[in-house]
């Protein structure tokens, strides 16, 4: 094998390397801006249910008024539904937030294969 051969092959494994690197680079681009859009979306959603629920509240309160005589009764009544809504969201978190978004963050960042090795590995 002359120095020439040995040339060839550095260029062609440094070529090969870079290739890989460059794959990894559009990869973990790809997937971080999916996760990025995925985040902007929920705040954008998040906003805008800030803004339903308050129109809600506000026209409930407006009708317990009505019905019940008494502005401070139904604003007792509207935050006392306000803070049942709350601490549902807080008991049931793991199972509406955690969950999901560990599913959608495994399923962007692993393979089939990876999850598949995983299973073995923890049997």
């Amino acid at each position: 094998m002359d120095e020439t051969d040995i040339k060839k092959t550095w260029v062609e494994v440094k070529d090969y390397l870079a290739l890989h690197l460059d794959y990894g680079k559009l990869t973990a681009v790809e997937k971080l801006s999916v996760l990025l859009s995925a985040v902007a979306l929920f705040a954008v959603l998040l906003v805008i249910c800030i803004f339903v629920i308050f129109i809600i509240a506000l026209g409930l309160v407006l009708w317990l008024a009505n019905v019940l005589g008494s502005y401070w009764i139904a604003l007792l009544l509207v935050a006392l539904i306000l803070l049942g809504l709350i601490a549902t969201v807080f008991y049931m978190r793991k199972q509406w937030i955690t969950d999901p978004v560990t599913r959608f963050v495994t399923r962007l960042f692993l393979t089939p294969e990876d999850l598949d090795n995983e299973k073995k590995r923890n049997t």
